[in-house]
């Protein structure tokens, strides 16, 4: 059949024999950009597997098809960005949806506008309150208003305090200066909204008590509530922050988890440049660079451990105490995503072993099955592997037949949908969770991007 694809001043139609679009009608996408429309068609053409074609034209625009909500407020542009299935927006996933598109801002202003809206949102959600992962499109309350918190007004959608949340901001904001040089989005809100960030992350270190932060569900399931009263299990203040959920929403053993750590570290010392060059701001800038040099130190110290087969590897969680938890969970951050985020180098010795460690059946959250292998977490459980932990293993590889193997292990487990999955059962993708989670699309289609720039024979040769 013919497939159209479209927009502003571009169309190409192109033969398919057995795979039909699963985009939205023209008229029903919820966002268009040229750039995004002309990235599909040139990577498209370069792919020789039919269904990998398929799957990558499905999936990278997903977020803009889909999930995004644009509008102006006044003068300043306004972007809510929902996850997919679940209507609300994750300061986490919301930066990550649109991640794969930065690189394409200065091709498209209404691009460009589409993600100044989502950096003037997040402020926002800052300031409503810093210690909330999801928020509502207004005060519109939610299903988790009984969770027991001190601060669940409606306009949350839920209040777990995850480091990661108050990270992924930070690197989309920097990014876009970047990569457009406007500076324009670093505005007084902005501004007041990352000193609400590092006084959060101060707040975290529990070097003066427990702070104002706590959290308990009356619920059936252990990992989405916290023990001692909200508290989290006891960390000594070591200069680690503490986090008490994972990026899964999952429920931390350990309250010092390292990967989110790493990352606090990475985007303090965006802060510090964005503070420096932009804001003149040199003692802000300072603060930020000291508690970044802290934490890392930091990580150096309790958040490397002896494990009795691996070696020496960075632990997920610790306690500052001498207790750690080594697994890595599928969920960004996590320690194989760790040079992603710009911790590390992929060449990194300790990365290197750590990688290793996360692979292999000595990591108790690695499934491996008739169908597929992969990173999976507590949050959907056993033997149910994450496509976004063999996306990360790509995105992080530097062997060429390694990446090759995450592609074709992709492409074979998606259940002839079209699209990717929160997790797919390691003997059966047929048995899979969350059939609309445009994260993982959308990272997806931010790894054939990479390999088409990078590696494009692999995308010529048969999978």
């Amino acid at each position: 059949m013919a497939l159209l694809l479209a927009c502003s001043g571009y169309t190409e139609t192109y033969a398919q024999t057995s795979y039909e679009s699963k985009r939205p009608e023209i008229a029903k996408r919820n966002f268009s950009s040229e750039a995004v429309e002309k990235m599909i068609v040139e990577v498209r053409d370069a792919i020789s597997d039919p269904k990998l074609r398929w799957m990558f034209e499905n999936c990278f625009p997903n977020t803009l098809d889909t999930t995004v909500e644009f509008r102006m407020k006044g003068d300043k542009p306004d972007t809510f960005v929902i996850t997919g299935d679940i209507h609300a927006m994750w300061l986490r996933d919301s930066s990550a949806q649109v991640w794969p598109y930065l690189q394409l801002l200065k091709e498209d202003k209404n691009l460009q506008n589409l993600v100044i809206g989502l950096i003037n949102r997040q402020a926002q959600c800052i300031l409503i309150d810093p210690y909330a992962n999801a928020f509502n499109d207004g005060p519109l309350g939610s299903y988790w208003e009984t969770d027991n918190t001190q601060h669940m007004v409606k306009e949350l959608h839920e209040r777990k305090w995850e480091i990661d949340s108050l990270c992924y901001p930070i690197r989309v904001a920097y990014h876009y200066w970047l990569i457009t040089g406007d500076s324009s989005v670093f505005d007084a809100v902005w501004h007041d909204a990352m000193k609400l960030v590092v006084q959060t992350f101060k707040e975290q270190q529990r070097k003066d008590g427990l702070g104002p932060y706590s959290f308990t569900r009356d619920c059936d399931r252990p990992t989405d509530s916290q023990i001692n009263g909200g508290f989290g299990a006891p960390v000594k203040p070591v200069g680690l922050i503490y986090s008490a959920f994972r990026p899964s929403d999952d429920a931390t053993q350990y309250g010092f988890l390292i990967p989110s750590n790493m990352f606090a570290v990475v985007s303090l010392r965006q802060l510090a440049e964005i503070e420096t060059k932009v804001y003149g701001n040199k003692e802000f800038a300072q603060e930020c660079l000291q508690l970044a040099d802290e934490v890392d130190e930091a990580i150096k110290k309790y958040g490397v451990v002896n494990h009795p087969v691996a070696g020496r590897i960075y632990a997920f969680e610790v306690d500052g105490y001498g207790n750690s938890l080594c697994m890595d969970d599928a969920n960004v951050p996590s320690l194989l995503g760790a040079p992603y985020l710009g911790y590390c180098s992929q060449d990194d010795p300790l990365y290197l072993n750590t990688r290793k460690f996360i692979w292999s059946d000595n990591n108790p959250y690695f499934f491996k099955g008739k169908a597929g292998e992969g990173v999976g977490g507590p949050h959907v459980g056993l033997d149910y592997a994450w496509p976004m932990s063999i996306i990360m293993k790509a995105l992080t590889s530097t062997d060429k037949e390694e990446i090759r193997q995450c592609v074709t292990l992709l492409k074979n487990t998606d259940a002839d949908t079209g699209f990717m999955h929160e997790s797919f059962h390691v003997d059966d993708p047929t048995k899979f969770t969350r059939s609309w989670f445009a994260w993982t699309n959308t990272l997806f289609g931010e790894l054939i991007v990479k390999i088409y720039k990078e590696h494009p024979d692999i995308l010529k040769s048969a999978l």
